[in-house]
């Protein structure tokens, strides 16, 4: 349940925008914290500029116009979900004009998303002038990592004049499973040490300690790290030089190549996980081989984080295959007794709505699935700095 003080009012209630490249999902919640509109479009056009079919824009005016129909109490705030703050923005900030202009000096780090998330503040601002609007980043959980998970090995001057260092991402996703965590655990998320698998067609691993992030599998932009459902993830970085050089791509084929060709769809045709076990069970060895590796990647991060954490009160799966995919679970899981994750295969089997525990009673560290919410984790932000 999300904090709450005493200028909030029972009646009051905030909304929040969910803009991915493709969809749209946009929540409200009551001052206690509990959501009672919600929309989700899927399908949209991924360019600001959209060449055809529908839009961010005309979705999301859709969508405020159904939520005014069924509001009855005060709007104290809309809460934005944007990619990337790069080191300009990591806390919940208030938006204005002098602000959208910062943040459109970032595009370049998060093409795909941070320009359809501009689109929707503008849209909303418009369409609701009196109401504060604010700015959550996807990045902001991971700013304050220690040096040597934050830097690259490269000389100074690519950090100070480029900014290039590893940002990471789902910091949302990662936020609401830390307290979810701790609330089922009854302890202060400062006193956990958790590892967060956010599992979907992106995809990445966080290690949090003291419920800080200190390690994070991806970097500069959400290609790095695990194989995902159209990223390749972690590669040899001569490969896009290789791949120049020998195929005679362009710099902006090979990141074409790496981003939307790579990863699960690159090795067996689908970054569909339910497609890929189907294939698996007809018999396809590449179906298999994409599985293996992307559980492979996934266990080799697991392992050095184990390793730099030292003490694990739980793994915990989010994200659209994390919670649902129990064949991924028990694979990434297996063998790990001896490690202290010891997964149930009853429990892992079982279904749920809710956050739920999957490990054995006598597993040392714990192994949740914790349904992904980053619209009520953007709300609880917000009601906790109100």
């Amino acid at each position: 349940m999300a904090e709450k003080n005493h200028s909030q009012e029972p009646g009051d209630c905030w909304l929040a925008v969910n803009t991915g490249s493709s969809s749209l999902k946009v929540g409200a919640f009551d001052a206690a914290g509990q959501r009672f509109f919600s929309r989700q479009v899927e399908g949209l056009a991924e360019k600001p500029e959209k060449e055809a079919g529908r839009g961010h824009d005309d979705a999301l005016r859709d969508i405020i116009d159904a939520f005014d129909s069924e509001r009855s109490g005060r709007l104290r705030a809309v809460a934005h979900r944007v990619v990337h703050g790069g080191d300009l923005f990591y806390r919940p900030t208030r938006i204005d004009a002098d602000m959208l202009t910062q943040l459109r000096s970032l595009d370049h780090l998060a093409p795909l998303h941070n320009p359809l998330a501009t689109t929707c503040i503008e849209v909303a601002r418009q369409c609701l002038p009196d109401t504060p609007q604010y700015a959550l980043f996807d990045t902001a959980l991971h700013h304050d990592m220690p040096p040597e998970s934050r830097d690259y090995a490269l000389p100074p001057w690519c950090r100070d004049r480029l900014g290039i260092r590893r940002y990471g991402f789902h910091g949302l996703s990662t936020a609401h499973a830390i307290h979810q965590i701790a609330s089922a655990l009854g302890r202060p998320a400062g006193r956990l040490n958790l590892i967060v698998a956010h599992l979907g067609n992106g995809a990445s691993l966080t290690a949090i300690r003291g419920g800080r992030s200190v390690a994070t599998s991806m970097g500069l932009t959400p290609l790095e790290g695990l194989v995902m459902g159209t990223r390749a993830g972690d590669i040899d970085p001569a490969i896009p030089g290789f791949l120049q050089r020998h195929a005679g791509l362009s710099a902006d084929e090979v990141d074409h190549l790496l981003n939307h060709e790579s990863g699960l769809t690159g090795l067996c045709g689908t970054r569909d996980l339910r497609e890929i076990h189907a294939a698996i069970d007809r018999g396809d060895e590449r179906a298999s081989e994409a599985l293996s590796m992307f559980v492979h990647r996934i266990r080799h991060y697991l392992g050095g984080y184990l390793v730099n954490l030292g003490r694990l009160d739980a793994l915990v799966f989010t994200g659209g295959v994390g919670e649902n995919d129990a064949i991924v679970r028990a694979s990434v899981c297996e063998g790990l007794s001896a490690l202290g994750l010891a997964i149930s295969p009853a429990a892992n089997q079982g279904h749920g709505d809710g956050i739920r525990a999957i490990h054995q009673p006598h597993s040392p560290a714990g192994i949740w699935v914790v349904p992904a919410d980053e619209e009520r984790e953007m709300v609880r932000q917000l009601q906790a700095t109100d």
